[in-house]
């Protein structure tokens, strides 16, 4: 029997895994809504098929003492579980496993760390939900995985569409907020007894952007964030205080290439108090300055998590310790911890064509994890020219009243970015 191949832990998984919590599990959820029907049998071929043509997701954390210096992914051969399953239909069937996805991380412990539920809907139509452990991966790497099933399965091409070309960076803005104030943190609403997260899912349409534009919708969005807790901070008497939003940037290529894990690097997007209080005439200029900072911060060359992460997981000292430094350095450090965090995974690369009986999604919702001290996060996709909009939210912060009252601002600040230059 041969040993399986070991990996050490790369940065941003040690980070994760020294800062896991029950209460509020680190799941990053995909939500994939289809218009038919999937047999069982094909569906659970087609997805180990697609586990087995990109193998880096078959991994399991290798069981060690409390002086080994790293941890380990173990790569299997095969999964450990079953990984595709389909609950029994019904009223409830798509609520729960939104729960499910949010309260219920895949263990670290068994290959691979996903999960696909496929919830059979009325008129014939199927959820799919892929719920993954976000120590292990990130939403684009299993979207990629999704994808490879989908082609299989259906025997259509869901090769990606080619990315926008951009035209070159500008020189960065010279009017860039400090980072170095302590941000605004999102005021409490009214906070549910139980602790964990709680999630909406919306439809809006994707804002106008008059053409020739200096901005992308990436910056709408990112506006469309800033003003709105702001709006929700004011309504519930917070002073006003600088706000700063964490963006993961992706460089990874969308092909079967694509390196599976966790490949995004996070930037943080400051704004003052006085931009986000302006008139409705002053957003041009909101949109052009945001766009200045957005993208001088991507062309940045800079470690995932920033060079003081890379410091804090040296394998010097044995895992367990690092492990205790990192969760008090996290504590300590909450309070300068960014307001909130925008994903935004831009328009879908792949088609998601699973054939004739099951057809193309027509939506496509993410969700990332929403832990304290932010406590509110922030995802966004396009598919079929519509975007899809999922607020996730700490139970200890926000109620599921709060969470509509800030979908509603959200809607209204995103119309209000479409304001010709």
């Amino acid at each position: 029997m041969t040993t399986p191949a070991r990996i050490p832990f790369p940065v941003v998984d040690e980070v994760s895994r020294h800062c896991l919590q029950e209460e509020e599990p680190e799941t990053v959820h995909i939500e994939v809504h289809l218009p038919g029907h999937l047999d069982p049998v094909r569906m659970r071929k087609a997805f180990k098929e697609a586990l087995h043509r990109h193998p880096r997701i078959l991994m399991r954390e290798a069981a060690g003492g409390w002086y080994r210096r790293r941890y380990e992914w173990e790569l299997t051969e095969n999964p450990d579980v079953e990984v595709v399953t389909f609950p029994t239909p019904g009223r409830n069937a798509l609520r729960d496993a939104r729960t499910r996805a949010l309260a219920e991380a895949p263990p670290l412990s068994l290959s691979p760390p996903v999960r696909l539920e496929v919830v059979e809907e009325a008129h014939n139509a199927t959820v799919l939900f892929l719920t993954i452990n976000h120590t292990a991966l990130d939403g684009p790497a299993c979207l990629r995985i999704l994808a490879t099933a989908a082609e299989i399965y259906g025997g259509k091409d869901n090769s990606p569409t080619p990315a926008p070309v951009r035209p070159p960076d500008p020189p960065q803005s010279t009017d860039t907020p400090s980072n170095w104030t302590r941000p605004a943190r999102v005021a409490p609403g009214s906070p549910e007894i139980s602790p964990g997260n709680g999630l909406l899912v919306t439809e809006l349409p994707l804002p106008h952007r008059p053409k020739g534009s200096p901005y992308t919708v990436n910056d709408q969005l990112m506006v469309t964030t800033a003003l709105t807790i702001a709006h929700w901070n004011r309504e519930h008497g917070q002073s006003p205080r600088p706000l700063r939003i964490t963006m993961p940037v992706d460089d990874r290529p969308r092909d079967m290439t694509m390196p599976i894990g966790n490949g995004t690097r996070l930037v943080e997007v400051p704004f003052s108090p006085t931009e986000l209080t302006r008139k409705p005439e002053d957003m041009p200029d909101l949109l052009r300055r945001t766009a200045q900072r957005t993208r001088a911060l991507k062309s940045l060359t800079r470690p995932q998590l920033g060079h003081g992460a890379g410091l804090l997981t040296a394998p010097v000292t044995p895992v367990t310790w690092r492990a205790a430094l990192t969760r008090g350095l996290r504590r300590a450090a909450a309070p300068w911890t960014s307001t909130t965090l925008l994903s935004n995974i831009g328009r879908i690369p792949y088609p998601l064509d699973f054939g004739e009986e099951a057809g193309r999604a027509h939506a496509v919702w993410f969700s990332a994890p929403a832990r304290m001290p932010r406590g509110l996060t922030v995802t966004t996709a396009s598919t079929a020219g519509r975007l899809h909009l999922a607020l996730r939210w700490s139970r200890t912060l926000l109620g599921h009243g709060d969470g509509h009252h800030l979908r509603d601002l959200f809607e209204h600040y995103l119309h209000t970015t479409e304001a010709a230059p």
